[in-house]
């Protein structure tokens, strides 16, 4: 019996599952199901990763904690995951206090191992939003083949890596606008001190042959580049320990939330970490995307290697998802989120298309609307769950033959055929797995229709005929449910209630069952309908385009900008610029005329308690000093005094307009209180 651990990469918490994240999900699934079938000990486990910039700045949008609304996502991903019947032994968070844990360990044996060095760098900062710029949010065109809209550390179309400031024309996309470059002190970790092991390692049968080759280019006649590891505040993670201010840039701590999440699974199990993260014994397999290669094959293993920690056994790559041959696009509707395919469709209809597409090799695969209807309902309705419909309603009252019958050897073709079928769930050539059944299943079906059951229930002389057949048919049929069940969970079930077991086990495949009772046939499955396809699609667009709008400002607001062209915006500040002024909510207590001054009031702001300022505003042509008193205003609190003719003014109140009678004093919204900061 073989121990393995399986993970797939890490969702990210600032938006929802859709179709294309499936394709990891469902394959690592059915890989674990098929393993668990074999009778191997083996866990899957994934967490949502939860740190950086995206997840600071959507909780800040949504004003809420980034907690707050990292729990919410993560209800949500679990939710989408066991609607598609994807099951994990644990499923946790980049930002729990194991996986705080398991980085502080590896960031020791990091310093310990002499591998961390600083270095003041250059970094793309938004100045709208206050904050640095993670790479995922600066796009721009490639500094080496010029593709355009790239990511700020790697390019998709020629794989080159590199820095958010070597893009040509970034643009934040945050704010929409250019960031600007500031220096900052950042924490390398030096891999080119593991160059030779690392070059071997990539090279050792570990990953796939067109991830190997692509590998091989980042160690020929060059050191390896070292790894950016740190982000400075404001940033939500997990601050450095022995460096207060920079935190862990999120690729840091998200693959250690595999060992994080398997800690978790530990604890609830009475199991020990070590058990399966440090022990020889143990595979560990990852499931991950083209796209995030570079990382788990040069910095995580890296880390690992340095850690003592178990070393990937094998590292399974896929390609992208592609929707009727093209990219998935918001504006066509083919941009689903899995809990609106959900509404409409059976996820086993896209766990079998996906198994169908899915090889060994680093490939894309399209989701073709119209093959996978032919597909499913040719092959697991037409084909597999036919076997069963037809059969299974004429041995209600008698159950099955006590003996097997002579089928000219199918049973014993189907049994063979499972060694080669399993060889291909191993490979993750489910495609061919895929092939293999239904090849099968086609020679089933003939069986059928050569025998006839509905004719021999016409004549009662054929009654145990009828048995025998009907015996013979629903045994292939079992077969093919079993070698389909770690694709097929639902259905499988639904034949485990017909047979009376459960079936859990390869082995169930090798011997037929006779002499049972059967239970009475259920629908398992509909045939997919076209319409309901076009449903989804329709309202995955309508709701992409609502989303759009809703993000502009509506036409019936009108607002023009003459107020914007009178008095055009003033020259940039800096965020620390911002800080500086110290606004803070005030009542205003007393307010009396300046009868020497044109335009002045004078007024007397509490800002709670005995705390009192006196301001003197050039409010006198918009407001009666006796309409003021009571009212709540925001006033700039660390104004330095201004000594004037008529006294002296501690302070300012925020207002608005050209001036004279057009001025309007700005009031917080009601439940604010004196001596409040205004952030």
């Amino acid at each position: 019996m073989r121990q393995i651990l399986v993970t797939s990469a890490l969702p990210y918490a600032n938006g929802h599952i859709h179709i294309g994240h499936l394709v990891e999900y469902l394959q690592t699934d059915i890989w674990v199901r098929f393993q668990k079938m074999l009778g191997n000990r083996c866990i899957y486990v994934c967490a949502d990763d939860t740190h950086g910039t995206a997840i600071m700045l959507r909780a800040r949008q949504e004003g809420r904690s980034e907690e707050e609304w990292i729990a919410e996502m993560s209800e949500a991903h679990q939710s989408d995951f066991a609607g598609f019947g994807i099951e994990f032994d644990n499923y946790g968070s980049t930002n729990s206090e194991e996986n705080r844990e398991v980085c502080n360990e590896i960031w020791k044996s990091l310093r310990d191992a002499d591998m961390v060095v600083e270095k003041e760098i250059e970094q793309l900062f938004d100045v709208e939003q206050g904050t640095f710029l993670a790479d995922r949010f600066v796009r721009g065109t490639c500094p080496k083949c010029g593709s355009e809209d790239q990511p700020g550390d790697n390019c998709s179309n020629c794989n080159e890596v590199y820095s958010p400031v070597d893009l040509i024309n970034p643009v934040s996309t945050t704010s929409g606008t250019k960031p600007e470059v500031r220096k900052s002190i950042h924490l390398f970790v030096e891999i080119e001190k593991l160059h030779d092991f690392l070059a071997e390692w990539t090279q050792s049968g570990t990953l796939q042959k067109e991830s190997a080759n692509y590998l091989k280019n980042f160690f020929l006649n060059q050191p390896l580049k070292n790894w950016d590891i740190s982000r400075p505040g404001p940033y939500f993670g997990f601050e450095i320990p022995d460096s207060p201010g920079n935190y862990w840039y999120v690729w840091f701590d998200a693959p250690i939330g595999y060992i994080g999440s398997t800690a978790q699974w530990c604890k609830a199990n009475s199991e020990q970490l070590d058990d399966w993260w440090k022990n020889d014994d143990c595979e560990v397999h990852h499931f991950i995307g083209k796209d995030i290669q570079y990382f788990h094959t040069l910095f995580w293993p890296a880390m690992l290697k340095t850690a003592n920690f178990n070393l990937p056994e094998k590292v399974h790559i896929h390609g992208f998802l592609t929707v009727n041959g093209e990219k998935m696009s918001k504006s066509k509707g083919t941009f689903i989120r899995a809990s609106k395919y959900l509404e409409h469709l059976n996820p086993s209809y896209l766990r079998y298309y996906y198994a169908s597409k899915l090889n060994a090799k680093v490939e894309d695969i399209d989701l073709n609307f119209e093959e996978f209807e032919s597909r499913v309902n040719s092959d697991l309705v037409g084909k597999v769950i036919n076997l069963a419909s037809r059969s299974a309603k004429f041995v209600a009252q008698t159950g099955l033959s006590q003996n097997y019958p002579d089928d000219g050897g199918l049973f014993e073709e189907f049994a063979a055929a499972g060694d080669k079928i399993a060889e291909h769930y191993e490979n993750c050539d489910y495609n061919k797995a895929m092939r293999l059944i239904i090849d099968l299943a086609d020679k089933a079906n003939p069986y059928v229709e050569d025998n006839a059951p509905w004719e021999l229930k016409k004549d009662p002389e054929k009654a145990s005929e009828l048995q025998d057949v009907c015996t013979v048919t629903l045994n292939l049929f079992r077969q093919l449910v079993i070698y389909l069940a770690p694709v097929l969970p639902d259905i499988t079930a639904k034949a485990g209630e017909l047979f009376g077991e459960q079936l859990t086990s390869w082995e169930q495949s090798k011997k037929p069952v006779t002499g049972i009772k059967i239970g009475k046939f259920k629908h398992m499955m509909q045939r997919v309908d076209p319409v309901r396809i076009t449903a989804m699609i329709e309202e995955s667009r309508e709701e992409s385009e609502a989303s759009a709008a809703a993000s502009t400002i509506p036409a019936t607001w009108s607002d023009d900008d003459a107020a914007l062209q009178a008095e055009p915006l003033a020259d940039e500040i800096t965020f620390d610029d911002f800080t500086k002024v110290d606004l803070r909510v005030a009542r205003i207590i007393e307010a009396n005329e300046v009868p020497e001054a044109r335009k002045l009031i004078q007024l007397k702001l509490s800002l709670g308690g005995d705390e009192t300022r006196q301001v003197f505003a050039g409010i006198k042509a918009a407001y009666e000093p006796q309409d003021l008193v009571g009212r709540l205003v925001v006033m700039v609190a660390n104004l330095a005094p201004r000594k004037m003719k008529f006294g002296v003014s501690e302070g300012m109140i925020i207002a608005s307009g050209p001036g004279g009678k057009d001025i309007f004093v700005l009031s917080p919204d009601e439940g604010a209180v004196p001596g409040q900061r205004v952030h």
